[in-house]
């Protein structure tokens, strides 16, 4: 059964960290149709002055931040030591969990373009231990399609595997296609399924989408993505739908009030940075 477009949503520009400009996509008021995808934002920039402030160091409770930078850098630190740049192609993969303090900043490139994805924890891993990976270009497989290619950062695809999650395992691909050329993916039935066009209109699911939209999908077993008049690259990411409440706060999310105050408390009182922690 072909998938159809349920919601599309094309980002607005605004600013965050110390001043990053950069385009919202997703946000609290799309989280029940794009669940576990709590936030997107993407950045594409060749004017450094729009990102080179970055994000100081700041907290996280209770998901994961997942970055793609395809064009320039971007540099992490967190409270548990971690150091690290990715580039060009590569991803980061933060579980804040417990809680943890992470800053990124964006160093001067000729051109930033990414995505940061927020993915929603269970209910039952909120407060799992804080942790940082990150996903080399060596780890990444592309897989050559006709007219195109697919860069696998995680999860599947038709039996080659790349990363895989702990927490809410999801594919996420970086497709390539030249203009006019398409593709159909196949999928679970269930899955809950976003895509993103970064670069370039698209037609998916025989709907014209522009840049800078996310759409997310019905239920079925496949899904067709076809470039219109120029090259397009859109990303993919099916994941599980969780289903939960949410209570979110800032860069703090959980399912109750009364778990979002007890956050703020501990931030409050300087125990927030801990691995165990009951409720």
């Amino acid at each position: 059964m072909e998938r159809k477009i349920l919601k599309q949503v094309r980002g607005y520009r605004t600013q965050d960290g110390a001043g990053v400009n950069l385009v919202r996509v997703l946000g609290n008021k799309t989280v029940n149709e794009y669940d576990p995808i709590l936030m997107l934002d993407s950045f594409d920039s060749t004017n450094p002055d729009d990102y080179i402030k970055g994000f100081p160091m700041h907290p996280h409770r209770g998901i994961e931040t997942i970055s793609y930078v395809y064009r320039g850098q971007m540099t992490h630190r967190d409270s548990l030591g971690n150091a690290d740049t990715i580039g060009n192609g590569e991803v980061q993969w933060m579980t804040a969990g417990s809680g943890i303090l992470h800053e990124e900043q964006l160093p001067a490139s000729e051109r930033l373009l990414g995505v940061q994805l927020w993915l929603n924890l269970p209910a039952k891993d909120k407060m799992v231990p804080p942790a940082y990976r990150s996903i080399k270009n060596s780890e990444i497989q592309e897989i050559e399609i006709e007219n195109g290619m697919i860069r696998l950062l995680a999860g599947e695809y038709e039996g080659t595997k790349g990363y895989k999650s702990k927490y809410l395992p999801l594919d996420y691909y970086d497709i390539h296609l030249d203009a006019g050329a398409s593709i159909t993916l196949n999928t679970e039935q269930d899955r809950s399924i976003m895509l993103f066009t970064l670069l370039g209109d698209a037609y998916i699911a025989d709907e014209l989408i522009t840049e800078k939209t996310a759409v997310k999908l019905t239920d079925g077993t496949r899904v067709s993505i076809k470039a219109a008049d120029k090259n397009v690259q859109v990303l993919f990411v099916s994941s599980a739908y969780l289903g939960e409440p949410i209570a979110w706060g800032g860069p703090i999310v959980m399912n109750t009030r009364e778990e979002l105050q007890k956050a703020f408390d501990d931030l409050n009182k300087g125990t927030f940075l801990q691995s165990e922690i009951s409720y």
